[in-house]
């Protein structure tokens, strides 16, 4: 047992022992600004009125900083249908939030001339380690092909980064690794079909177009961001139906990220469509325990 994986498990037993529960409910902290301390992880959701996702993120028992960038860590990024992308991402778009009765937060993005949609999103903590997030859109004209680019960046730390695709020894499925020879921006596509999506020109837009290397098919939306010198994981997944690719750069790129194309769908003219997604913090003993978290999470 790694020494890491030594201090979550005596942080978990001290909350046993004391028969305390976690406190898993986000508190206000100014300014629609939301801190949290479940134990396990603190930090803050959104910052000085803009959603930029979770910042300041530091896993308690290692004191090890997580995000790495000022766009945080579960930030709605790039927002797109087909070969259209609406402005340069929702970072900039105003929001509102506002704290549920359950400690849950809301954030709420409004239609506008440029935007024939509107935007939510519920962050929530369902262990002192595990952020689950809801992403809702609800279509004001006809979207095809939508898609919510979910990002987040990890501290320099973090610098490999894995998914979970076919093609592994023997054929099965197996965490890929991602240096820089596959390609500088990495796709894992979840079948050949959205491929077609992934190209049809939504990434061509200036400033910073890309071009995606198309990796293996996804074994399933999960990918991993993990402290070497710790041992310490960020495991990244969401729902199979939700989310049609995985995207990073190479090992060792400087944004340290980690992508999630969430939806990839035509949403019809007042329609609703939800994706769902999770975050879990904590060392790992080997990739089998992300893929039973994530078998988990799927089951739900």
């Amino acid at each position: 047992m790694t020494r890491w994986l030594a201090l979550s498990l005596i942080g978990a037993a001290a909350f046993a022992a004391h028969g305390e529960q976690p406190d898993l409910a986000f508190k206000p902290a100014g300014n629609e600004t939301y801190a949290f301390d479940t134990g396990a992880l603190r930090g803050t959701l959104r910052s000085e009125g803009r959603s930029i996702g979770l910042l300041s993120v530091e896993h308690i028992a290692t004191g090890t900083r997580l995000d790495g960038n000022a766009y945080g860590l579960f930030s709605h990024y790039r927002v797109f249908t087909e070969n259209r992308r609406y402005g340069h991402g929702a970072w900039d778009w105003p929001s509102t939030s506002a704290r549920r009765a359950d400690g849950a937060v809301e954030v709420h993005w409004a239609a506008a001339e440029d935007r024939p949609f509107e935007m939510a999103a519920v962050y929530r903590w369902t262990a002192p380690d595990t952020l689950d997030l809801e992403t809702s859109v609800t279509a004001h004209a006809e979207l095809t092909a939508f898609e919510s680019f979910l990002a987040s960046y990890f501290t320099q730390g973090f610098h490999a980064s894995t998914v979970y695709a076919g093609g592994g020894p023997e054929g099965r499925p197996a965490f890929r690794t991602t240096e820089l020879d596959a390609g500088y921006w990495q796709a894992f596509p979840r079948d050949p079909q959205v491929v077609t999506m992934i190209q049809d020109g939504r990434w061509q837009y200036p400033p910073s177009p890309v071009e995606w290397a198309i990796r293996d098919n996804l074994a399933g939306p999960l990918g991993i961001r993990r402290n070497r010198d710790n041992g310490l994981c960020a495991i990244i997944m969401a729902r199979p139906e939700d989310c049609f690719a995985v995207m990073t750069p190479h090992e060792g790129e400087g944004h340290g990220s980690l992508y999630l194309s969430l939806f990839g769908r035509t949403i019809k003219a007042g329609e609703t469509a939800t994706a769902r997604s999770r975050i879990i913090v904590r060392p790992l003993a080997n990739d089998q325990e992300a893929v039973a978290l994530y078998e988990a999470y799927v089951k739900e």
